[in-house]
C-alpha cells in the first residue's frame, strides 16, 4: 500500500433479533421489557396479557383486579424469567 492509506467508515448495524430459540421454537415478537413493564404498572388491569393477545385471560383479571395481586405477581416473575408465552404459545425472549 501506499504511504497514505484510505479508511472508509463501514455503517454498523445492529444485528437483528433472533426470531428461533436454541431448540428452534419460534420467538414471539413482542418485547419482554415491555410486558414487564406494563405488568408492573398495569398489573391489576391484565394489560400485559392485552399485549401479547391473551384477552380472555386480561377481560379477567380486570374482573378479579389481577387475582388480587397475586396472579400479577406471578405473571411479573415468570415474564422476568423468560417463560411467559404470547396468545400462540412463542415464548417472549427479547428485550427489545
Amino acid at each position: 500500500m501506499s504511504e497514505e492509506e484510505v479508511f472508509v467508515a463501514q455503517p454498523i448495524y445492529a444485528p437483528p433479533k433472533p426470531t428461533v430459540d436454541q431448540n428452534g421454537n419460534p420467538i414471539s415478537p413482542k418485547s419482554r421489557l415491555a410486558a414487564a413493564l406494563l405488568a408492573w404498572f398495569l398489573g391489576i388491569f391484565g394489560i400485559h396479557r392485552f399485549y401479547v393477545g391473551k384477552v380472555g385471560t386480561g377481560i379477567l383479571m380486570i374482573v378479579t383486579l389481577g387475582g388480587l395481586g397475586i396472579w400479577v405477581l406471578i405473571d411479573f416473575i415468570v415474564i422476568l424469567v423468560g417463560s411467559f408465552r404470547d396468545k400462540e404459545g412463542r415464548l417472549l425472549l427479547n428485550w427489545s
